[in-house]
């Protein structure tokens, strides 16, 4: 029952905290659950982190006490102390890029009910101070997707919404003490401090929305089967260039090995292993070394498996191999002494067996 007296409020609510503390527990982590298979199962993108904790009961009633006890109290309205805090459960989000954030919050408005939604992004951006904390937060409850219902299930949970930056600086923020009553060269010290994070969160999204437009454009037109079509074709496209990158290496295997999934990072070592032993290798020199010797090097390859189960034989290595067979001088290196110690062997044995590609 709700009441006046302070004193009996807090045990109450101190009461109330100790019996349902490891309930509280389990039920952030349901929601951390929860929201994890909501964006998995999206088409968000990757976040980087989902994360929870169970407001401390002291910081609980320090909260109260300094935004709601007086005016209550003013008015002469009974209270319980839990039912003013929409933060005992809280969530942190952190989004890769900015405008992650919006589209992390309409999913979760698709599946809670949301009481309150406070957007510190905009509000710091209509003041004339930069610097502060930016990010979303939401004040919900258990909507559609919580089927367990009690007086601890259906309490509020907060959860903020940041991005990568913006965490970042958050928590930098935190560590400058004085921000407010300082002199007016060392807040606009902090000011262009703010906006070089705020700058940051722009270019890293603009430079995602950039690669993304460099592999549409070197994926968009079918890679024709002829290395030569596909040299005079690299003169059409500046935007690619003849040098191969990771964005036209995509588009050359890509072709080749159509239901393999290269690895973005793998991708990008490759082509910088290629570059360091021919700096100027062409789009077309890659897609000539495939077109003259995948069909060999994929006989190796089975022969190779065939002897030994255990062990894998990868498209990169495909290439690997194809490769130093364009240019055996140029790309020794491309292949570790053992695996080139074997396949020319093998190579030797075929051709001493009198095989040639026009038998196959």
């Amino acid at each position: 029952m709700a009441s006046l007296d302070f004193e009996l409020e807090k045990n109450l609510f101190r009461d109330f905290y100790t019996r349902h503390q490891c309930d509280l527990e389990m039920i952030k982590n349901s929601h951390i659950s929860t929201i994890e298979a909501l964006i998995k199962n999206s088409d968000l993108g990757e976040v980087t982190k989902i994360e929870g904790r169970v407001k401390d009961q002291e910081e609980c009633i320090k909260k109260f006490q300094r935004k709601y006890q007086g005016g209550l109290e003013t008015e002469g309205s009974p209270y319980a102390i839990k039912d003013y805090l929409s933060d005992l459960i809280g969530i942190r989000i952190v989004c890769l890029y900015e405008d992650q954030v919006a589209l992390v919050s309409e999913t979760l408005k698709e599946h809670f009910n949301i009481i309150d939604v406070t957007d510190k992004i905009a509000a710091m951006e209509g003041t004339e101070d930069l610097f502060g904390y930016k990010g979303l937060h939401m004040d919900m409850a258990p909507g559609t997707v919580t089927l367990n219902r009690n007086d601890v299930t259906n309490l509020p949970f907060e959860v903020q919404i940041r991005s990568l930056i913006q965490d970042t600086w958050s928590v930098l923020d935190h560590k400058i003490k004085y921000k407010k009553s300082i002199p007016n060269n060392l807040k606009r010290r902090i000011n262009v401090l703010s906006a070089l994070f705020e700058l940051a969160d722009r270019e890293f999204k603009e430079i995602r929305n950039a690669t993304s437009e460099l592999m549409e454009a070197a994926t968009a037109a079918p890679l024709s089967d002829s290395p030569s079509n596909d040299e005079e074709l690299e003169d059409t496209q500046s935007v690619n260039g003849k040098t191969i990158n990771a964005f036209n290496f995509l588009r050359v295997t890509g072709h080749f090995f159509r239901d393999f999934e290269f690895q973005d990072y793998k991708v990008d070592n490759f082509v910088q292993d290629i570059l360091s032993l021919d700096h100027l290798f062409k789009r077309s020199d890659l897609h000539q070394s495939l077109v003259n010797n995948l069909k060999i090097v994929k006989e190796y390859r089975n022969l190779f498996i065939a002897a030994n189960p255990d062990n894998t034989f990868s498209p990169y290595t495909i290439v690997r191999h194809c490769l130093y067979l364009h240019d055996r001088v140029t790309f020794e290196r491309i292949l570790s002494q053992g695996p080139r110690e074997r396949f020319s062997r093998w190579l030797r044995t075929r051709e001493n067996n009198g095989t040639t590609d026009n038998e196959e």
